[in-house]
């Protein structure tokens, strides 16, 4: 049964439209190693190259320009682990709105320095997206500033879809999609798009075995939230999937699985050395899971690599 949900595939087709002018249509590259591990055809959506390295100026620039003008002169805050902070950083920028980025204390630096680089005011407090949340809608509660939070919002999911919107523009024959999954944003617009598409296509959303949350929400059919995840894939370090993203994800996706730290640094160090594309562990969950077994899709399977902003600290330690 399909429920009635907040974003639509109309959504998504707007979304595509508002930011074209914006963004990069990223590449949807062929890897023959890879394919020949996977035993089935492997084509990554590489969103490691997009702007600001990562998908989430699609969204943020989607619901950055759905602000009213007079609304922009007083700014925008965002809260994020780090590339939801340096999309609306860039996007911000672009449309000449003030923006400030709240991103926790212990955020890769090269994250934090790259949001200061467009032009944002980084403020850092405490180490949970509650923390962040709370002190961003403080901060724009005390200047009448706009609240862009990264993935529980309408224009945030249907600017996400567009990357699912182009897989199967591109690829009609793919058969399955694996897509990394933190707060749920990008799974929940992919699975929309793709199977308003391409019925029949199976989406499976893959996170962090530490941070399980959606797995166990997608199984119970209800929201579980976790405490803080220890991993390595700090872009899914979330505590709980939100609740737009669920309704979308519960009627849309094929299933939700895990993958181990050591086992997912294993495979971003691979898929670095054999693809020569720069790949943060959050954006090789997918592939991940993929290479190790966890899942097994059926037909042509196209991977969303959703970032590349890595610490060169974990991929290069141990």
């Amino acid at each position: 049964m399909t429920h009635q949900t907040a974003v639509t595939f109309d959504d998504v087709l707007a979304a595509r439209s508002n930011i074209a002018p914006w963004i990069a249509r990223t590449p949807l590259v062929t890897s023959r190693t890879l394919s020949e591990l996977a035993g089935v055809e492997v084509r990554l959506k590489c969103e490691n190259l997009q702007r600001a390295g990562a998908f989430k100026i699609r969204g943020a620039m989607n619901a950055l320009l759905g602000i009213e003008p007079e609304a922009r002169g007083r700014g925008v805050v965002a809260f994020s682990s780090g590339n939801h902070a340096q999309g609306v950083a860039l996007a911000a920028r672009l449309l000449g709105i003030p923006a400030t980025i709240v991103m926790p204390e212990n955020s890769v630096q090269a994250k934090v320095d790259a949001t200061l680089g467009y032009g944002a005011r980084v403020v850092q407090a405490g180490v949970t997206s509650a923390t962040r949340d709370a002190v961003a809608r403080s901060l724009a509660e005390e200047t009448g500033a706009t609240v862009i939070p990264p993935f529980d919002h309408p224009r945030i999911i249907a600017g996400a879809g567009t990357v699912g919107l182009e897989i199967a523009e591109e690829w009609p024959e793919v058969k399955s999609i694996l897509v990394p999954l933190g707060g749920g944003g990008l799974l929940a617009g992919v699975s929309l798009a793709a199977t308003s598409m391409i019925p029949g296509v199976d989406v499976y959303g893959i996170e962090p075995e530490a941070g399980n949350d959606g797995q166990q929400s997608f199984r119970k059919g209800e929201i579980v939230e976790i405490a803080p995840p220890s991993t390595i894939a700090d872009g899914a370090r979330t505590l709980a999937i939100g609740k737009a993203n669920f309704e979308i994800i519960r009627d849309r996706v094929r299933d939700i699985e895990t993958i181990g730290d050591e086992r997912l640094l294993y495979w971003t160090r691979f898929a670095i050395n054999r693809t020569k594309l720069l790949i943060e562990p959050t954006g090789a969950l997918g592939l991940a899971a993929l290479l190790e077994g966890r899942v097994r899709p059926k037909g042509p399977v196209a991977v969303v690599v959703s970032g590349g902003n890595a610490d060169w600290s974990v991929l290069c330690g141990g």
